[in-house]
């Protein structure tokens, strides 16, 4: 069953990749007592991913946190190595925390895993966005296969209160 707005973060483990090497993070480090924009995508490098969904999200960094959002998290499907590369190739910085699901336990979780088995890319995640609060999603957008309509920054800026 997919995730929706009303509903808790699960908890799960996940990797990022820190000034002392990869590290375990756990949800609740994430989104205990903090304003979250997440979005998550099928894969770093990816044509859409990298051309428009983490560029929105840099270009409207400061429009976030104008609106009180302490976090803006990138996760994907991906190995911690490969999002720190992403983020460090798309001039990050200490903007967006870039967030492996490499066993995409938090893509399940959600139940927004997909099978890119067809394209070679393995189990991945389904694109989406999500305003958590303390844990609690007050938005979440689901986009259908192959379209990158609801996910954007822009649309989750108006989601944000």
């Amino acid at each position: 069953m997919t995730i929706k707005a009303g509903d808790k973060i699960p908890s799960v483990k996940l990797r990022h990749m820190t000034k002392d090497g990869v590290k375990e993070i756990t949800t609740d480090e994430i989104f205990k007592g903090k304003k979250v924009a997440i979005f998550g995508l099928p894969g770093a490098f990816t044509p859409t991913c990298s051309a428009k969904h983490l560029p929105g999200y840099l270009a409207n960094f400061d429009k976030f946190k104008a609106k009180g959002v302490d976090t803006i998290v990138c996760i994907s499907v991906n190995d911690s190595f490969v999002m720190d590369a992403w983020g460090k190739s798309q001039n990050v910085g200490d903007k967006v925390l870039m967030v492996a699901d490499g066993n995409a336990e938090f893509a399940k979780a959600l139940g927004i895993e997909m099978d890119g088995t067809g394209y070679g890319m393995g189990l991945r995640m389904k694109r989406f966005s999500a305003y958590v609060v303390d844990g609690d999603v007050k938005a979440f957008n689901l986009e259908k296969p192959g379209a990158f309509e609801v996910s954007n920054a822009e649309t989750m800026l108006t989601q944000v209160n």
